[in-house]
């Protein structure tokens, strides 16, 4: 027991505080196990929880980069997606949350390409860093193994990056509703100076994209484009033009490729906005990664991994992590004590070599380059 709570009270109190807000989360565990607590002490227990996985998830990350172990075994035909939403900070300063996807490619009853066993990977990060952090995750699912892989999503130039990172021979796909995106803004800067378009240009422009490829499609948005000059025009060309290559439809339908980053685009409304983007909702930049590992957590239905620790398993020191949140992991501790743990902050310590932690994640490989 500690602060009132037992082991499986806290254990629910931090996977309530991961599915809604803190209110109601501490409302929810009085009504199911009959445990009060104040909010406070749910916004520190959960925030708690999430800091100590989080400092797993980077010990492991480093492990991985210094041992370099083989990856486990996947799908052997998988997709990637990566993309970003925006939270808003204490302070109103808003910062981009980057997720990354990734499925099993197969065929549903129909016969219709899809992506099964989709799970996400979320970080407050700069693009370098969440690459790096990703690989955590890619692991689990044995990406390097894969036989087959591609990367489909929109053409950010960090998002080549991170391909190039996790899986450098991976067929680049550029979004087709983000193409269609860039193809509809052309023909409305077209009609806006005057120009005459059908009333289906768009839907035949699109299918051809789709089932012939860009070649006569982008030869054609040329020819709007020397009729019609506008920087913006020629700036939405130029764009779907860099991207030629990534945007071979028919190829990659015949492939059984998707061509759609919509599991991406899910996860960016379902993981991360549904807890942080809530109404009136401010977080403190310090708080945002802790509870993005708690969302992933129960979203990939890796809550009980997340959560327990079996016997053998130990946590590494990281040179990113040299003082990590580890008030749960002290034994006899009460993680609820405004000691260990002040409002808004956590008491750090440094980690030491054989130091056991309450979290866990799967033994991962690395398979060499």
């Amino acid at each position: 027991m500690s602060g009132g709570l037992t082991p499986r009270g806290e254990e629910t109190l931090a996977r309530l505080a991961s599915w809604m807000p803190y209110a109601p989360a501490q409302e929810l565990l009085q009504d199911l196990l009959g445990m009060q607590v104040s909010k406070a002490t749910a916004r520190r227990a959960t925030l708690a929880t999430g800091q100590a996985a989080l400092a797993v998830c980077e010990g492991e990350e480093e492990r991985l980069k210094q041992e370099v172990p083989q990856a486990p075994a996947g799908a052997n035909k998988q997709a990637m997606s990566g993309d970003g939403a925006f939270v808003h900070l204490v302070g109103g300063e808003w910062v981009e949350v980057k997720t990354l996807t990734m499925g099993e490619v197969t065929r549903n009853k129909r016969e219709e390409v899809c992506m099964q066993q989709v799970s996400s990977f979320s970080r407050l990060a700069d693009a370098e860093r969440f690459a790096e952090a990703a690989l955590v995750e890619t692991h689990r699912r044995g990406l390097e193994r894969a036989t087959e892989a591609c990367a489909v999503q929109d053409g950010a130039e960090w998002l080549q990056g991170l391909v190039d990172y996790h899986r450098a021979d991976a067929v680049r796909i550029l979004d087709f509703a983000h193409a269609a995106e860039y193809v509809n803004e052309i023909g409305q800067v077209v009609r806006a100076a005057g120009g005459r378009l059908p009333t289906k240009w768009l839907d035949g422009v699109l299918h051809r994209l789709k089932h012939q490829g860009p070649a006569r499609v982008l030869k054609h948005l040329a020819w709007l484009a020397a009729r019609y000059p506008s920087p913006t025009l020629q700036e939405k060309l130029t764009y779907l033009q860099k991207r030629e290559a990534h945007m071979q439809y028919p190829t990659y339908q015949a492939a059984g490729w998707p061509i759609g980053s919509g599991s991406v685009e899910s996860a960016n409304k379902g993981v991360v906005e549904a807890r942080l983007k809530g109404a009136g909702m401010r977080w403190g930049r310090q708080n945002v990664n802790p509870m993005l590992v708690l969302r992933n957590a129960v979203c990939n239905r890796q809550w009980h991994e997340t959560w327990a620790t079996p016997p053998h398993r130990r946590l590494r020191p990281s040179r990113s992590n040299q003082f990590v949140v580890l008030v749960l992991a002290i034994p006899g501790a009460d993680p609820f004590s405004d000691v260990l743990l002040p409002p808004l902050s956590v008491r750090e310590r440094l980690v030491q070599k054989n130091e056991t932690h309450p979290f866990s994640v799967a033994q991962y490989r690395r398979q060499p380059k």
